[in-house]
């Protein structure tokens, strides 16, 4: 649970839709291991940025779950995307949780390391890779609010959550992460 020092130096935000229009200077996108697009979030941010960032995406080579690499933003309305590739659930005994626990960390530390302030996550792994919902909103809370402990240089991290279910898991969590 966050506390209020936490939320001093840092505000977190919910809101329902679409993470391509955000004016934040860092948009993380939900990607695949291949870096060149798909579907849900990682095919709207390759569309909405356009062919630059395939471009450079396609110089890196890949990425592994649980990690994140930074790139340009193309037409983004962003400084930068940080492209993190979530775990696929396979019942939970496969290291999933710490893997996704990793996208948070290493995408919020990215960020510092760039000097980027404000931030905006989708729902990590939650789509066709099947996370449950519920325990992937607890993890990204939990592990955000550790992380801003160490990276005063973040002052706004945005949960974007595109379906009604999403928004309202992550909903209720948020009265545990604001100065009552």
């Amino acid at each position: 649970m966050l506390n209020f020092l936490i939320m001093a130096k840092a505000k977190i935000e919910l809101i329902r839709g679409d993470i391509t229009t955000l004016p934040v200077d860092v948009m993380v996108n939900a990607a695949n291991s291949s870096l060149l697009g798909g579907g849900g979030v990682d095919g709207a941010i390759h569309r909405a940025a356009g062919p630059a960032l395939l471009e450079e995406c396609r110089t890196i080579g890949g990425c592994p779950a649980g990690e994140a690499v930074i790139t340009g933003s193309g037409r983004l309305p962003c400084k930068k995307v940080i492209h993190t590739v979530g775990p696929v659930w396979q019942g939970g005994g496969q290291g999933e949780a710490a893997l996704l626990a990793s996208c948070y960390r290493k995408s919020l530390l990215l960020a510092a390391e760039a000097g980027l302030t404000s931030i905006a996550f989708p729902n990590i792994s939650t789509g066709v890779y099947g996370y449950p919902k519920e325990e992937a909103a607890n993890i990204a809370f939990k592990t955000v609010a550790g992380v801003l402990e160490e990276t005063p240089v973040i002052k706004k991290v945005v949960f974007v959550c595109f379906d009604r279910e999403n928004y309202g898991l992550y909903e209720k969590l948020m009265p545990s992460v604001t100065p009552g």
